[in-house]
């Protein structure tokens, strides 16, 4: 994984799941007048789609499948290969997806959930490697209130 470049964000995930947390981080996203490509396994992305349709009652957050016609023209993008159809300057990594080549993303957001053993092991070897390798890294976990504050 070649990180020139590019911030990535490991985001721990103690109090909310995944579902909770997304959607407010994809929104940030695109305030920032930035695209999104969201890589993750084909289940997690069928579980992930209609929750950005509905995820707030006066929003939606518009997006498609990279398999789909139009991906190109998509602000957010879910894609289980991760090729950046949508020109995308942030990514997007679930369930321990691997990154592949992130340079040409502003930011990576590797998100995992902190309370299964084995997601918290890969993103601590995954810290450490990309650690060692002089990545631009931050580490970000929940509060007791629930906000994000940065830790490393």
């Amino acid at each position: 994984m070649s990180d020139a470049g590019s911030e990535i964000w490991f985001y721990h995930l103690e109090r909310s799941s995944l579902d909770e947390v997304l959607p407010g981080l994809l929104d940030k996203t695109l305030g920032r007048g930035w695209r999104a490509l969201v890589k993750g396994p084909a289940g997690r992305l069928e579980q992930i789609d209609p929750l950005l349709w509905t995820w707030r009652d006066d929003s939606f957050l518009a997006h498609g499948r990279a398999d789909a016609p139009h991906a190109a023209r998509q602000p957010i993008l879910l894609s289980e290969t991760g090729e950046n159809l949508n020109g995308a300057q942030a990514l997007f990594i679930l369930d321990g997806a691997e990154p592949g080549e992130t340079q040409e993303y502003e930011r990576c957001f590797i998100i995992f959930d902190g309370r299964d053993e084995t997601a918290l092991t890969a993103a601590r070897a995954r810290w450490r490697a990309l650690k060692a390798a002089g990545a631009n890294l931050a580490y970000w976990k929940q509060s007791p209130e629930g906000r994000w504050e940065k830790a490393a």
